[in-house]
């Protein structure tokens, strides 16, 4: 497995030719902390997780959550109820506010980035950079028999101008990761209080899916793992995770496909066919909504769930302790058959970093064996994302239902 290592501190964070509070000074301040951020998100994971009381994780996990966001058994996901909420909620605090001023770069003319997108944008674009539109999550019922989520209107760029601001905001508080105590507060951090406030941030939702390859005959599994490249996404970048991930969004921001695609195994099949077969994003629904009826791909996989081939679960939901990203957690178990019918041409490299192969001896090997030595290295040792950690670890606990 590729061991994702950078040194203990960033040397010369501190450091700039130009003066201290001139506008390319400020760039180059913001940029050296952001290549900090960059390599050492696992070690700062690590020391924003002291922030939080131990009852606010997910019991064995590094993501937070609140009690009725993760169910005692894994739910069948079309027993998830999605609603859709036309009330345009405003947010306490976005990535306008005063608070990140310390942060914020400066124009030639002076001038700050008044948003966090911006500052990436025109500074350390990665490859896939685009504010497009996504469902934002609004509100999960409490007292509920099965999980039930109502989504509004929200927007990608949220993710970014909040998320890897206060990310940002920690990383250059912490620029000496071996030092007792930071060197600056974190202001934005203390003003969107508790992370899982759903009413206090504009909250947008990714969908972390762990794929299975489960041989019903020998008994074995294997799991689909990635490598984050920093160079080519803007949040969780030199991190392991399991794959596909993807926003909850519609696959295009022509209106129609608003209604479409508000459907969590609809973006759940669009992923896995771009993340696991390298397909285009581009569905022609610029031009009209996607046919889901007739698309092959999609029609080959719900026929397999029809027949108890493919099984699909919801394990819950949580955020990371840096970031505060929020990651829906899904499980896809695929019959060995299946799975080696439907991603013969699994690829190796895509658009966000590449996946994780392991030599078996035979080269037939689609990725990690789902051990409890894999499992317990992936959680606690290597540098892997707190949703994927969290949904290997919840699926190892739930192995037996999703895998009978």
């Amino acid at each position: 497995m590729q061991q994702v290592r950078q040194g203990r501190s960033l040397v010369g964070i501190e450091q700039s030719a130009a003066p201290e509070n001139g506008p390319e000074a400020t760039r180059d301040r913001w940029l050296r902390t952001r290549k900090h951020l960059n390599s050492h998100r696992h070690e700062l994971t690590s020391l924003a997780l002291k922030d939080f009381d131990p009852s606010h994780f997910i019991p064995g996990t590094r993501l937070l959550a609140r009690q009725h966001w993760v169910p005692e058994q894994p739910v069948p996901l079309e027993d998830v109820q999605l609603r859709w909420s036309t009330t345009e909620t405003p947010a306490a605090i976005d990535g306008d506010a005063p608070e990140l001023d310390d942060i914020r770069p400066l124009h030639d003319d002076g001038s700050p980035y008044h948003r966090y997108a911006e500052a990436v944008g025109d500074l350390a674009r990665p490859r896939l950079f685009e504010n497009r539109s996504c469902y934002r999550l609004q509100n999960v019922q409490a007292n509920s028999e099965t999980p039930a989520l109502t989504f509004g209107r929200g927007s990608y760029f949220d993710v970014i101008n909040i998320c890897e601001a206060a990310a940002h905001e920690f990383a250059a508080a912490h620029p000496d990761l071996d030092a007792g105590r930071p060197r600056r507060g974190t202001p934005f951090r203390r003003a969107l209080g508790d992370p899982t406030d759903l009413c206090r941030r504009p909250v947008m939702g990714a969908i972390s899916t762990l794929a299975i390859r489960h041989d019903r005959r020998s008994g074995d599994a294997e799991f689909v793992l990635h490598w984050r490249d920093p160079d080519k996404v803007a949040s969780g970048g030199n991190l392991y995770q399991v794959m596909p991930v993807g926003m909850f969004q519609p696959s295009h921001d022509a209106p129609w496909n608003e209604a479409n695609d508000f459907d969590l195994w609809r973006s759940l099949v669009r992923e896995l066919s771009e993340e696991l077969l390298g397909s285009t994003e581009d569905y022609g629904s610029s031009q009209h909504p996607i046919d889901y009826d007739a698309w092959e791909f999609n029609k080959s996989l719900q026929h397999a769930r029809d027949q108890g081939t493919l099984r699909v679960y919801w394990l819950g939901l949580g955020m990371d302790p840096l970031t505060f990203v929020t990651d829906m957690l899904t499980v896809a178990v695929f019959d060995a058959d299946l799975f080696d019918e439907t991603f013969q041409r699994l690829v190796t490299t895509n658009d966000e970093g590449h996946r994780v192969e392991l030599e078996d001896g035979t080269g037939q090997a689609a990725g990690i064996p789902f051990r409890a030595d894999h499992v317990m290295r992936l959680t606690h040792d290597e540098p892997m994302q707190p949703a994927g950690a969290a949904l290997l670890h919840l699926a190892w606990k739930h192995r037996a239902t999703l895998l009978g």
